[in-house]
């Protein structure tokens, strides 16, 4: 798929973290980086270590121009489905920003609408700096808020598997119950609740 960089001063990048785990909130970020203060290493949040991302994490918020963050909670994801809440939470960041962006680059296939021009660029993470800092922003966030859930709910291993469908996770769930923050939706969730009822 062919993608160009738009020829604007005002470039946003917008990327998503969590669209997979069964349990809280899809995070996203938007970031629009300044050309004059360049940030070495930025990639795909997923190539980096943790402690790189928490590194990059705080260069990013103390140079780019501007940088928001947007969620979706997991009703809404109940509600609307992950992939409208994915686009929801873009939609969040994006309006978020201090600075309105001239065009916005969309991690993935697909633009949230938004009031300016956009275009998708699939594995732009790794493609795009500017998506590559929102994807390092979204992911610290995340993780940020499944360590405080593992604090309160430890029995889960929030910190170790981030929420996605592992076999441990699902042995908790099955064993501890279904949390208020879980994804009901989402099938491991609701066979689960459905076997809870019967």
């Amino acid at each position: 798929m062919q993608w160009h960089r738009p020829d604007v001063e005002l470039l946003c990048g917008v990327d998503e973290v969590g669209r997979g785990p069964l349990v809280g909130a899809v995070v996203t970020a938007a970031v629009i980086l300044d050309a004059t203060r360049p940030i070495i290493g930025l990639t795909d949040s997923k190539k980096l270590s943790a402690a790189r991302r928490e590194v990059l994490a705080e260069q990013i918020k103390a140079q780019a121009l501007c940088w928001a963050l947007g969620r979706a909670e997991p009703a809404e994801i109940d509600q609307f489905n992950i992939l409208h809440a994915t686009m929801l939470a873009m939609q969040r960041a994006v309006a978020a920003l201090s600075i309105q962006p001239q065009w916005v680059m969309i991690d993935g296939n697909r633009c949230p609408e938004l009031p300016m021009p956009s275009t998708a660029v699939v594995k732009g993470d790794s493609l795009v700096a500017e998506i590559s800092a929102a994807s390092i922003l979204a992911k610290v966030a995340r993780d940020a808020e499944m360590t405080a859930l593992d604090a309160r709910y430890p029995q889960f291993g929030f910190a170790a598997h981030k929420g996605y469908p592992t076999a441990q996770h699902l042995a908790a769930i099955a064993q501890y119950g279904i949390l208020a923050e879980h994804r009901r939706s989402f099938k491991p969730v609701r066979v689960i609740a459905e076997q809870m009822s019967e």
